[in-house]
């Protein structure tokens, strides 16, 4: 039991370096999917969690909170729909272990509907943000587009790629649940080895993340908005013309507006009011999770390079099986 409360501590710092946005896992992959990816590693931290655990639903609660604090201190500049994903991933991964014996269809549910959650929560934002103006636009495209094949349906184009999208995502998540169970049978037939690595001052990742963020938001927003105008300008006729796209650009500039500006910090000042409260029960996993980010960045690193000889796919599994495992069987110079 001590032995997988070590484990466990491991993991959960494994978690908190995944979602804090310090990239030790993935600043070796440049692709569009990172939030699949992020996402995909958080559930199979979980999953880990839940395997080692005996009290299933209390450890990943209290590795949630955790996991949550931390990235409230590394990742201040985290929006406030980042902690409803990890909160989401966290509470159903323990209601589901709790209640179901762990199985492949278990790994493969929570992976479906942690990815739909996500899939779900952007066109909730993006609604919000543009309202019906950005599914009209899309509408009027897909129009078009029909126009010139000479294709008529009554579908509309915004439920086709929204059912295609959503299925997207929940293939993904299902695929997701595959890809864990191979992991975890990986890990599990591997052999407790010391892995002892020194430790090198790494600068921080905090302002070029925070930089990049705020960036991608304002190049989502700039693209959106064009696409809308364009589309209300060339193709809404008489009846929408430029004037509602100009109407959609300004309403969706408030919008953001408010939400930066007054109730995302509201939200988050009440969330970290909450974590704040718990930082002090937990201070001492708290500090032995942020000691551990400094080896696991380099023991990650290192099994990249140790799996060089491998390619596509099987590097990738491998990558991240043999990750964990070194992470969670190192052992401090001190132990």
């Amino acid at each position: 039991m001590k032995n997988n409360k070590s484990i466990i501590d491991k993991l959960t710092a494994l978690w908190a370096l995944n979602e804090s946005g310090l990239g030790g896992f993935l600043h070796v992959f440049n692709t569009p999917f990172t939030g699949l990816i992020v996402g995909g590693i958080a559930i199979l931290l979980i999953s880990l969690i839940a395997y080692y655990a005996e009290n299933k639903w209390q450890t990943i609660l209290k590795a949630l909170l955790i996991v949550l604090i931390i990235k409230m201190a590394v990742s201040p500049y985290s929006p406030f729909g980042a902690y409803v994903a990890v909160s989401f991933q966290g509470l159903f991964g323990a209601f589901l272990f709790t209640q179901f014996s762990w199985k492949g269809v278990t790994l493969m549910i929570l992976g479906m509907v942690t990815f739909l959650e996500s899939a779900v929560q952007k066109i909730f934002i993006l609604t919000i943000v543009y309202g019906g103006g950005l599914w009209e636009a899309i509408d009027l495209y897909g129009a078009w587009v029909q126009e010139k094949m000479e294709f008529v349906s009554e579908t509309s184009t915004t439920s086709v790629l929204i059912t295609i999208y959503l299925l997207v995502y929940g293939i993904c998540g299902l695929l997701a649940g595959l890809f864990i169970k191979s992991i975890m049978n990986i890990i599990a037939n591997k052999k407790e080895a010391d892995f002892y690595i020194k430790t090198d001052n790494l600068d921080s990742d905090k302002t070029t993340s925070k930089v990049s963020f705020k960036t991608k938001a304002i190049w989502i927003w700039l693209i959106t908005v064009a696409v809308i105008v364009l589309a209300f300008s060339f193709f809404g006729g008489d009846l929408f013309g430029w004037k509602k796209g100009i109407y959609i650009v300004l309403r969706s500039f408030l919008i953001l507006m408010l939400w930066y500006l007054i109730i995302g910090p509201l939200l988050l000042k009440l969330i970290r009011k909450h974590l704040n409260k718990k930082e002090l029960q937990y201070k001492e996993d708290i500090t032995n999770a942020m000691d551990l980010f400094p080896y696991f960045r380099q023991i990650i690193s290192y099994t990249w390079k140790e799996t060089k000889e491998l390619k596509g796919y099987t590097r990738f599994k491998y990558f991240m099986a043999n990750s964990i495992s070194n992470c969670i069987h190192f052992k401090m110079p001190s132990q």
